[in-house]
């Protein structure tokens, strides 16, 4: 099981301190922001973009970054694997799917990660490790237990495909106030925030 703090907001102070208290990884949603916490932290901790991520933005986290959660989309894949090819790496990313179809929120939709995961194995730079999601913001359990299962068994089907050059390592799913039932239902990374550092205003 992968914790990753959730360090949105959070002053540098707080989290050298999380670091000292065993944590490994956190997870920024915002480029800027990861990028200052990368210059102030250092290489003590791995860095996870949660985020949805502009393509605009790549160039500046393609060789900071342990893992991008947020592959969603075309664009995203090619600049990814255009700036990897520069630098001379291989990124490594988790889909995002929008289980609930949330207009809020980015990600594929259930039917179309299969066809999308084909198209990113054409690129030589880009490997995708797994799957994300985040599921709605909801005290309906049988919802979130629904959506958690659902990604599981796409995680399981990908997996079965055999596909060269693809692993689903990481089923990334479960934040502060629905990661038991994320876990139940087969999370092995959940994001984490206020529940490590508390409320915050944003």
């Amino acid at each position: 099981m992968t914790l990753i703090a959730v360090t949105k907001t959070v002053d540098v102070e707080t989290i050298n301190k999380a670091i000292e208290l065993g944590i490994t990884d956190i997870g920024e949603n915002r480029v800027q922001e990861l990028e200052k916490k990368i210059e102030e932290i250092g290489d003590n901790v791995n860095y996870h973009l949660i985020g949805h991520l502009q393509t605009n933005k790549v160039r500046n986290i393609i060789d900071k970054v342990k893992l991008i959660h947020s592959l969603d989309r075309m664009s995203l894949v090619k600049e990814l694997d255009k700036r990897a090819k520069m630098n001379d790496l291989i990124i490594d990313t988790l889909v995002q799917v929008n289980v609930a179809e949330e207009d809020t929120k980015f990600g594929l939709e259930v039917n179309k990660v299969l066809p999308f995961v084909e198209e990113v194995l054409k690129f030589s730079n880009i490997r995708i490790k797994g799957l994300m999601t985040i599921a709605p913001y909801t005290d309906d359990k049988v919802l979130l237990r629904n959506v958690f299962r659902t990604m599981y068994k796409l995680k399981e089907e990908i997996s079965k495909a055999g596909y060269e050059n693809l692993s689903m390592d990481f089923l990334s799913m479960g934040m502060t106030n629905d990661y038991e039932i994320a876990i139940e239902e087969g999370s092995n990374m959940i994001r984490v925030g206020s529940g490590i550092f508390g409320d915050r205003n944003y």
